[in-house]
């Protein structure tokens, strides 16, 4: 099947693959050749595609919208990045700069919004170790 992997920025991944797995909002989905079509919003975390070869790539998504179709499957996502193209620095940064507005809960922070960038911190994060451990 064919997968489209775009942010609001730039196409991110585009090509055949045997297998995709995504944070649907309900749970981790596995999407297979010949899937049933669906439409289901993503929530911040690993893309996994695993090529014919059997090699398999990762990107880290924001959240969006997945859309299985015969044969193509999209991902429209808000931010998406090639997992080894995340900055670490940068995800710790943000976390921390979530962490420090939660922690003052002043009347002027948007809090769903706060533990939106809170959660995206985290998910960057925790793809990073993964990707550190298996390395």
């Amino acid at each position: 099947m064919h997968v489209d992997v775009v942010s609001a920025e730039k196409q991110v991944y585009s090509g055949p693959v045997t297998m995709l797995v995504a944070p649907a909002e309900m749970g981790e989905v596995g999407i297979a050749p010949r899937h049933a079509p669906l439409v289901t919003r993503i929530k911040p975390g690993e893309i996994r595609v695993t090529l014919s070869s059997g090699e398999e790539q990762s990107f880290f998504v924001s959240g969006g919208i997945l859309e299985v179709q015969k044969s193509v499957v999209t991902i429209l996502a808000d931010t998406a990045i090639r997992a080894a193209d995340i900055d670490e620095a940068e995800a710790i940064a943000a976390k921390e700069r979530a962490e420090e507005a939660l922690r003052e809960q002043k009347d002027s922070i948007d809090f769903t919004q706060v533990q939106r960038e809170l959660a995206e911190a985290a998910a960057r994060l925790s793809l990073i170790q993964k990707i550190k451990k298996s390395k």
